[in-house]
């Protein structure tokens, strides 16, 4: 990740949960000063600003999980490189996943945690593209996760799991199975407290659009984005402190959101293109075509002026224009904090179409004739508002 250009999709220097944190310090402090932590999905952009949050207010211990083996070397590489971040005395890392048979055993064998908190999804939409794809999405962002806390003998104190704004009306599957996961950690909320956070894309985190700009430009290719999605954005230390401010300070069922104003803080990814070739000193050249694009970026000279572009309107499925943190009927808290709203949803849950549909789930992976459709029909099942609309087009199909 770089964090030098955030600011140019956000449009802030300093972070939007600032007077919140503050104001928040200490009992953030109390909550978590000498208490045992473990954080599932810890080495990707938002698990290690989660990681990075979480430090500054000294857990008694503190355990890392993720597959990425490589991110999570690195990760600790940086946690003992960074000038007052001081690491716990018990402090371990493991390269396993939610969802393992080794994951089960670790939390089995060890001495009780007081908070877990999960980082851990399948978070882009090209991965609902076949049903292979979907299948491994349901189990990161729904099954894993419940299946590991119905079997946990004994509650933790606080579970945290990252949601998505994308749950919030979903146009697309990924959003759904969001949905699904807020909606399976309220059915379980009596005997497992939770809070959870929908929030906006991450600015310039791994995989995500902006990031891939700048793959681009080190290896002299084109840039290429939707020039009509509009998103909302926030930075990697605030995609941590509101995860923790979450976890932390939330009540029961409590889902955070930053308070973001529709038309004024969304911005479109070809904006995002054009204002990073700007503060790199090249001018957009836009193109008509993929084709053009590549010709003129294998053109480019030693030191160009201007910077080959690509710019389209959306035709995949599963995008949807904009954003937005509150579905219909939801009812919020915007008074409690400065810059973060809290939806506190209604306790009871549709016990039978969400069991129902975690029963598909787990047949479905081992059934050659079940479909992708067949996965839309069940999860409308248990979120009616899903408006998923197959175009038979897919990220993977762009530059």
């Amino acid at each position: 990740m770089d964090l030098r250009y955030e600011s140019l999709a956000t449009g802030r220097t300093t972070s939007l949960f600032a007077e919140d944190m503050r104001a928040q310090d200490g009992a953030i402090r109390d909550a978590i000063r000498r208490q045992r932590v473990a954080v599932a999905g810890a080495a990707g952009s938002i698990g290690s600003s989660v990681v990075k949050t979480l430090l500054r207010f000294e857990p008694g211990a503190l355990v890392l999980l993720d597959l990425n083996e490589n991110n999570l070397v690195e990760l600790v590489r940086d946690l003992r490189s960074t000038p007052g971040l001081h690491l716990p005395g018990e402090f371990a890392t493991l390269p396993i996943g939610l969802g393992s048979v080794e994951f089960e055993r670790f939390f089995a064998e060890s001495p009780p945690f007081d908070y877990f908190l999960n980082l851990a999804a399948l978070k882009h939409v090209r991965s609902e593209r076949n049903i292979y794809c979907l299948m491994r999405m349901v189990d990161t962002n729904v099954l894993f996760l419940h299946d590991f806390l119905a079997r946990r003998p004994r509650p933790f104190r606080k579970v945290f799991s990252v949601s998505s704004d994308k749950a919030t009306h979903p146009a697309n599957l990924m959003g759904a199975t969001k949905m699904i996961m807020e909606k399976a950690l309220l059915h379980r909320a009596a005997h497992q407290p939770f809070s959870t956070a929908r929030f906006a894309n991450v600015a310039f985190s791994d995989g995500s659009l902006p990031y891939g700009f700048l793959q681009r430009l080190s290896r002299r290719q084109p840039l290429s984005a939707p020039r009509d999605v509009r998103r909302y954005f926030i930075t990697h230390q605030e995609a941590g402190e509101l995860c923790v401010l979450s976890c932390m300070v939330g009540h029961n069922r409590d889902v955070f959101f930053p308070k973001l104003a529709e038309g004024l803080n969304e911005k479109t990814f070809a904006q995002i293109a054009r204002d990073l070739l700007h503060a790199l000193g090249y001018e957009p050249l836009e193109c008509r075509t993929e084709d053009e694009a590549r010709r003129r970026a294998a053109a480019l000279g030693t030191r160009p002026s201007a910077w080959p572009c690509y710019f389209f309107d959306s035709d995949t499925t599963g995008e949807k224009a904009f954003e937005e943190f509150v579905a219909a009927g939801e009812t919020t808290d915007l008074n409690r904090f400065r810059n973060i709203g809290v939806i506190v949803p209604e306790p009871d849950t549709d016990a039978a179409a969400l069991e129902a549909f975690l029963e598909f789930a787990r047949a479905a992976k081992r059934n050659p004739e079940v479909t992708k459709a067949d996965y839309v029909r069940e999860m409308r099942g248990v979120v009616p508002t899903l408006q998923h609309h197959e175009t038979e087009k897919n990220l993977d199909q762009k530059m």
